[in-house]
């Protein structure tokens, strides 16, 4: 065989061996492991509609992670479990994460919605004409709850407005459900509930809406959550999250139609069913926020951000109720540097933006 045809094979050897070489490489990395990222909240909420989405389209692994998700049914118990670690990230009130802050060193790193006109004080078919021609007549009244939480809030809120102290009436904690229980049987009259628990309530037993914490002077943020040893220790994984997170609500907002027929399905997963006019209402309702939006809500300065405005009214109203002894600084907890990061990252960002 000639000089020139043994060189000749034995390129090409080297540039199959190359060639080879490379698409093992690129397997082994398309085959890396995911990073796992523990992800709470409640479920069949408007603001948790982006971890379903994000799930059902398979975005978590786009940027290497895998979500293990745990569910509660209010913000207390959610906040309750952080203590030994089940979850790492996620959503929920804007009273439950003040309350995670001081009790846990919680920090708040977003806002899911604005949900002010999603919290509201409710009155049962029997009593709603009564109350809405006298509110007065609230005075004396047995209102049922879930406490230290945004539905406490928009209900505290509609009272004040009112003239109504919290000592002028009789308040009784319950659960979500509950509450929709007993005022469907006829066994309470007032209640402080939040979507689409309102509108289960409102399609399903005529219960009308009050006043809604919008129309009491409160705005009530819902809050995007880290614990604070697992931000110190894992700021990239934060701000993947978010990325994942923001481009939820970019998506949704872009396709609502698409986005409803999802919402339907991942509100029947947590057993609620309400008509695609509540659904259509959620949107319509409840402002997002995008990622340029975010920032500008946090921004600082010129000293305290709007967002530290917002969590500032709920912190007061929490030391107001015992909940707090006093009212924690805003700065010290919510927290703008995942949002920035996401921000400063070419392919978070973009990611972020995505309507596709």
């Amino acid at each position: 065989m000639k000089a020139t045809s043994i060189f000749r094979m034995s390129k090409r050897r080297t540039l199959a061996a190359l060639i080879f070489s490379l698409g093992a490489h690129g397997a082994i990395q398309a085959q890396a492991p995911l990073v796992e990222i523990k992800v709470s909240y409640q479920p069949a909420l408007y603001w948790a509609l982006p971890f379903y989405v994000a799930t059902e389209k398979n975005w978590w692994a786009e940027l290497g992670l895998k979500p293990v998700f745990s569910t509660f049914p209010a913000g207390v118990p959610q906040i309750a479990a952080s203590a030994s670690k089940s979850w790492d990230v996620g959503g929920t009130g804007s009273v439950p994460a003040v309350l995670g802050h001081v009790r846990f060193g919680i920090q708040t790193i977003g806002v899911t919605n604005d949900e002010s006109a999603g919290n509201a004080l409710l009155a049962s078919k029997a009593t709603a004409d009564k109350f809405m021609k006298d509110p007065a007549s609230i005075k004396g009244q047995t209102i049922v709850l879930t406490s230290n939480s945004t539905g406490d809030y928009a209900v505290q809120s509609c009272l004040k407005k009112w003239g109504i102290g919290k000592t002028d009436v009789t308040i009784k904690n319950m659960g979500q459900a509950e509450i929709i229980s007993a005022m469907s049987s006829g066994n309470a009259d007032l209640g402080g509930l939040w979507a689409p628990n309102i509108y289960t309530l409102e399609e399903k037993a005529g219960g009308r809406v009050l006043c809604s914490g919008k129309e009491g002077g409160a705005i009530v943020p819902g809050a995007l959550i880290v614990r604070g040893d697992y931000a110190q220790q894992n700021p990239e994984n934060v701000a993947k999250f978010l990325a994942i997170y923001l481009r939820g609500w970019s998506w949704a907002n872009a396709n609502k139609a698409e986005a409803i027929a999802m919402m339907k399905k991942f509100y029947e997963q947590g057993g609620v069913t309400i008509s695609e006019a509540s659904m259509k209402k959620e949107f319509d309702t409840r402002p997002t926020f995008n990622l340029t939006q975010q920032l500008q809500n946090m921004d600082r300065a010129k000293g305290s951000s709007v967002v530290d405005g917002w969590f500032g009214a709920i912190g007061e109203f929490m030391r107001g109720t015992g909940a707090v002894q006093a009212t924690p600084k805003s700065s010290d907890y919510i927290n703008d540097a995942f949002m920035k990061r996401v921000a400063a990252d070419a392919k978070l960002r973009e990611f972020a933006a995505k309507t596709n």
